[in-house]
């Protein structure tokens, strides 16, 4: 039985994750290969509520990071790197900018919908974290398919963007129009419903790759991934994607 399996691109390795351990390897300085797996903490397939399934797979997902950090300090994090961090003081910038000016409601809120992407992509045009994220979706896609795949994974997080730009705008939208006095529950519910209402939308595509409706939804997140957030690895590279995959796979079957 295929294992349902998640990633996370490093800037020195590759972490791989399924629904019960996640294993993480990387490449050391001095060109050694360290994987270190465990059993996760927090298990978001647990939960089948629709609404509270998506915040719980995010949930999830950043719990890693610091259980990753303790178990392998080496590892790079993205959001690790000073380039990064000065990215996302700039964006919060810009999104306080655009939400304060005259644009028209729905304008305005693509336009920060666009703006909140700006950490993400510039964390991965830098370094080898590209490549590694090329390496993870290659590993990862030969499994499951059974063959050699593309370095673009049709469940990568990007696929996620398309629906987050629509939810977000939407949910935004409606949160201005409550009163005054509800507006910032109103924002946090339209965050959460956002993010609960995207998932699910991804999915679907997931389940239904070739409807129309479906690709649209996917353009964006496809060539994010194509024309920034992969390159073509190295055979080491890879080597240490199929090093946390098998140690993953180990502890899940």
């Amino acid at each position: 039985m295929t294992v349902r399996l998640g990633g996370m691109a490093l800037g020195n390795g590759v972490l791989v994750h399924g629904p019960t351990a996640w294993a993480c390897a990387i490449r050391g300085e001095d060109g050694g290969l360290k994987v270190v797996a465990r059993r996760k903490r927090l298990r978001a397939a647990s939960v089948t509520n629709p609404v509270l399934r998506g915040p719980a797979r995010l949930a999830e997902a950043f719990a890693l990071l610091p259980q990753v950090k303790r178990a392998l300090p080496e590892a790079e994090l993205p959001m690790q790197r000073p380039q990064v961090l000065a990215s996302m003081v700039g964006s919060a910038v810009a999104l306080r900018l655009a939400k304060q000016s005259a644009l028209r409601p729905a304008a305005r809120e693509l336009l920060t919908a666009f703006l909140s992407l700006a950490p993400a992509a510039f964390a991965l045009r830098g370094g080898e974290l590209a490549a590694y994220h090329g390496a993870e979706h290659m590993s990862i896609g030969a499994y499951e398919h059974g063959e050699a795949r593309p370095k673009e994974h049709e469940r990568c997080g990007s696929h996620l963007v398309g629906p987050m730009l629509v939810t977000s705008a939407a949910g935004n939208l409606l949160a201005e129009r409550a009163p005054e006095r509800f507006r910032g529950p109103a924002r946090v519910a339209a965050a959460l419903g956002a993010v609960a209402a995207s998932v699910e939308t991804f999915g679907w595509m997931s389940r239904n790759p070739r409807h129309p409706l479906a690709r649209a939804l996917a353009k964006p997140g496809h060539e994010l991934q194509h024309r920034v957030g992969t390159r073509e690895p190295t055979q080491a590279q890879l080597e240490v994607a199929e090093a946390a995959l098998a140690a993953c796979l180990e502890l899940e079957q």
